[in-house]
This record gives structure tokens, sequence and C-alpha cells, in this order.
């Protein structure tokens, strides 16, 4: 019988201490789609790569951990790329690229996270003379080889600075219309500062092409400028917009985003640190669930967000108010929003079922019905 003003599977959640809880949603076969790997650094790494190349940053452990770990909350998103700065200025060779995909997928794979998309952005690590081509396969070799053996899918997304000039984003593009796709990468997205570069449509063409070589699209939208700038991403016909919580705030918008089946790829911790909502309880990924958007749930950053797949998981039961069944149901359906093949999706999706079923924290049988 469910307990006093709790709906039916909050119950079963009721019975859970917050131990037994974590180790369930550690468990979990989970799936990530807003990964940054320069957001992603493991602390030894940066150092030994700080070390070996002669660049200017903290060599100590706590000092190296104080400027990748972004702050709980910055005044706006353009102080909290700043954690970005010296993760770029470590990856620019091969074998660095290399090592710290490899690092990711080490770590993800060990949060039980069964399928990832790694996104960054390629133009950004050619400062020491890769091509954007030699940087999408350095990180591809990185992240496929540490994933051989580790119960784990990878693919990659290349990003588009809004801060890049156009004809430098589309001669990236039209290389690999000229060359071919490199091997894991699967889309491409639009991403940075959006109070200095608002208008995604000076990127159209680079976008519009990558789009006609068979490549998925992303874009980053709302870390600024709220559900006016998630509107304004929707002229380019992304299939997912990274963030884009405040599109909540505009009833006519979410009405368009559910119309339209677009995708919001969600991460309320980072949400937080780049004062997009306030806080963690303020979050509004449960009221955009049950309006019916398409929502997934990531991290964004491993190290700059100092926080796992399965803390993010935890922290929209505890503190955002998810159903554990709804929270199963939105992992399973991030399988359905994924850029890889869908014979992959499928049986990655066959496997999370076949794992969930009988757990009645999850809602028995009826995690087959995706939120």
């Amino acid at each position: 019988m469910a307990a006093a003003g709790l709906r039916p599977y909050d119950a079963h959640m009721a019975n859970l201490d917050p131990r037994t809880l974590r180790d369930l949603l550690h468990a979990m076969p989970k799936a990530e789609l807003h990964l940054h790997l320069d957001g992603s650094l493991r602390i030894d790494t940066a150092l030994d790569i700080a070390r070996t190349r002669g660049i200017d940053a903290p060599l100590t452990y706590a000092g190296m951990r104080g400027v990748l770990v972004g702050p709980e909350q910055s005044v706006d998103q353009a102080a909290l790329l700043a954690a970005f700065d010296l993760p770029i200025a470590l990856m620019q060779d091969e074998d660095a690229l290399e090592r710290i995909a490899a690092d990711m997928v080490v770590d993800k794979a060990g949060d039980n996270v069964r399928y990832a998309e790694i996104r960054w952005a390629p133009l950004l690590h050619v400062d020491e003379g890769l091509t954007g081509r030699d940087v999408v396969e350095a990180v591809w070799r990185g992240a496929s080889g540490a994933a051989v053996g580790r119960d784990i899918e990878v693919r990659l997304i290349a990003t588009l600075m809004r801060s890049h000039a156009p004809e430098r984003n589309l001669e990236f593009v039209r290389d690999m219309a000229m060359y071919g796709i490199p091997d894991g990468l699967v889309a491409v997205d639009l991403a940075g500062q959006e109070a200095r570069f608002p208008d995604p449509e000076l990127h159209r063409e680079a976008i519009e092409l990558a789009r006609a070589i068979g490549l998925h699209v992303t874009m980053h939208a709302g870390e600024w400028g709220g559900a006016a700038q998630v509107r304004r991403s929707l002229a380019l016909n992304p299939e997912r917009i990274a963030h884009g919580p405040l599109a909540i705030e505009d009833p006519l918008l979410v009405a368009e985003l559910i119309a339209r089946g677009t995708w919001l790829d969600l991460c309320p911790t980072s949400n937080v640190q780049a004062s997009i909502v306030p806080s963690i309880e303020a979050h509004p990924l449960a009221r955009l669930l049950h309006a019916g958007v398409r929502v997934t749930l990531n991290t964004d950053d491993l190290t700059v967000s100092d926080i796992t797949l399965s803390q993010e998981y935890a922290r929209a039961v505890e503190r955002i108010g998810l159903t554990l069944p709804e929270l199963w149901a939105m992992d399973l359906a991030a399988l359905d929003a994924a850029f890889c093949e869908p014979e992959v999706a499928a049986q990655l999706q066959a496997e999370f079922v076949a794992w969930g079923a009988g757990i009645p924290e999850l809602g028995g049988e009826d995690i087959s019905q995706r939120a």
C-alpha cells in the first residue's frame, strides 16, 4: 500500500535508504548524451601533461583541482567557461588527446555508463599544428581503444564554436564532405558564449552541410537569454538542444518542442554552476518531463561539475523530485535520442530492459513505457 501523500512508485523509493538508492543508481546501466571531453580531465593526468609539456599550470593536486573544478555557482555562463581555458591548453597534441579520451571512457565505464557521446571542439586544439581531422582521429583512438572490453559504446560529437568565424567552421565540415567523416563521429554541435555570439544563423551553412553529409545536429542554447535563445535555435532544426531548461517559461515554446520532437539534454548541476537556475531544487527537469518535453539527464562535465552521472541521477530523485520509474524511463529514452546506429541503440535498449526487469523500485514491467 502506498504511503500517505506518495504516488504508488514513490512508495518503493520511500523504502530505500540513501545508500541503497545510490548503490542502485550506480549499478543501473546508463546512457549519457551531453558530455564534454575538455571538462572531464583527470587531475593526475592534467598534472602529468602540464609537467611534461612545460605548460604554466598549478603543479600540486590541490592547485590543479582548484583550477579544473568549477565553482558551485558562477555569475554567468561566461565565467563558468573560464574553467575550460587550462584543459584546452593541455590538449594540443595527439598523445594528450588520446590519453584524456581514454581516461574519460574508463571513468564512465566505471560508473556503469553503457553508452556515451563525447563532445568537444576540435578547432580549439590545433595551436600546435594539428588539423581538425587529426584531433578527431586522436580522440577516437583513445576513446574506442579504452572501450574495448569495458561494456561501453562511445560516439563522438564535434562542436563548432560560436566564436569562430563561420568560414572556419565551414572549412572543417567541408573537409569531411571531401575526404569522409572520421570514424566514430556522428554529429556536430554549436556551442560557446551566447551573450557575445547570440545568433546561430551565422553558422547555418556549416550546419546544413554537416546534415547533408549524414551527421546529426545538436546545439547548445539557453545558457544565456533563456527561452528566447532556445526558440532561436529551432530555426536551424536541431534534433537535440543541449541545456535549454528555461524553455519551461514559454508555454508556446514547450508546445513547439513537443510538436517537433526536439530533445533537451539537461544538466542540472552544470545549470546551477552557470546560474541558469538558482538551485538543483529549482531546476525544471521534472516540470519539462511532466509537460511532455523529451528530456535526457546528463553531467555536462565530469570534472568541471565534479559529479558522476550516478550522482546526477541521485540529485534528480532526492532534490528535484523524479520518481525512480520516471528516471529509469528517461534513461531508456536516452537511447531513443542517441545518435548511434539504430541496431546499436536497439541492442542496448534490450540489455537495459533485461537488467531492470523485476526490480520493483523501477516499476517492474512498466519500465518499457518511455518518459
